[in-house]
């Protein structure tokens, strides 16, 4: 059985403390969640923190769990209206990455059920008139694409290829936020203006997130969610929503832990990482400027 230091952390102590917090209990926030793939296989190998599999009984549980306390589902730009207006009951966002094939056979017949919504996010290159494999599993096709937006499913950009996009230059970034948004605009004849940020998001590079903004701007987005883990607040970032990555190892105690907001110091732990990984990295490579990374 793997060590789960991070459910032991928000169950045993982050828990506990928010309890005796009631002024951040308050707080207007909304859970945008993470998902992925909704499959039965199990990702044994990967630590639970990074599966992104979600088997199809655990999330029916999540969905039951949602309608016996009460919650209902907004799209990314609903939620941003109701933070800014500071309105609005039990709300929370569902998203999926990566436009997988199982969505359309397992995720949306239990959506239907327990009378949810949900936004998907495509990498539009592995998006076809026939199924496609990204990754192993077959993603959605433009039928069903077309299909699930009938039925009131949104859809978003999640680039066309799906790269690493630090590491592109602005013209390659440029190219795959406008491409991808104006292939689902085609496709479905309707605007799309709500991107997903795949692999890690950089926040704390300051520079790439500023020049990314403003090509996302440009490219005329107007709401946008990343892996930054958290709830979404009054002040989040539009474009860079917080989420909560959920899969098959959350479990009830785990998955309620993360909707009250027990979850939301990992944001804090990755950032401090990220820093310390950037100056070590900066420190090996310029041994001379070590104090800039520590300033």
């Amino acid at each position: 059985m793997t060590l789960r230091l991070d459910r032991l952390a928000t169950l045993y102590v982050a828990s506990p403390l928010l309890r005796l917090a009631p002024g951040k209990v308050k707080e207007s926030s909304i859970p945008v969640l993470m998902y992925h793939s909704i499959s039965s296989e199990e990702q044994a190998n990967a630590h639970p923190y990074y599966r992104t599999t979600t088997s199809p009984a655990i999330f029916a549980e999540h969905l039951k769990f949602l309608r016996e306390h009460g919650y209902s589902t907004c799209t990314v730009a609903e939620a941003l209206e109701q933070l800014n207006s500071q309105t609005g009951g039990k709300t929370i966002v569902l998203t999926f990455d990566d436009g997988y094939r199982n969505f359309h056979q397992v995720a949306f017949p239990l959506l239907n059920q327990y009378g949810f919504s949900a936004t998907v996010y495509l990498p539009t290159a592995y998006i076809g008139e026939t199924p496609n494999p990204f990754k192993g599993e077959d993603c959605l096709t433009w039928s069903e694409v077309r299909e699930l937006h009938r039925y009131g499913i949104e859809f978003g950009s999640h680039t066309v290829t799906h790269p690493w996009l630090r590491e592109l230059s602005v013209s390659a970034i440029n190219d795959e936020l406008a491409n991808s948004k104006e292939t689902i605009e085609q496709k479905l004849g309707c605007a799309i203006d709500s991107f997903a940020y795949p692999y890690a998001f950089p926040q704390t590079d300051t520079d790439f997130t500023k020049m990314f903004r403003d090509s996302l701007r440009a490219a005329g987005y107007r709401s946008g969610v990343c892996t930054v883990v958290g709830r979404a607040n009054r002040r989040s970032e539009p474009l860079f929503l917080e989420r909560l990555p959920v899969n098959s190892c959350d479990d009830r105690a785990l998955f309620e832990a993360k909707l009250a907001g027990a979850y939301d110091w990992i944001a804090t732990f990755q950032s401090i990482s990220k820093v310390a990984n950037s100056c070590l990295k900066g420190s090996m490579a310029r041994p001379n400027h070590h104090r800039e990374c520590i300033q």
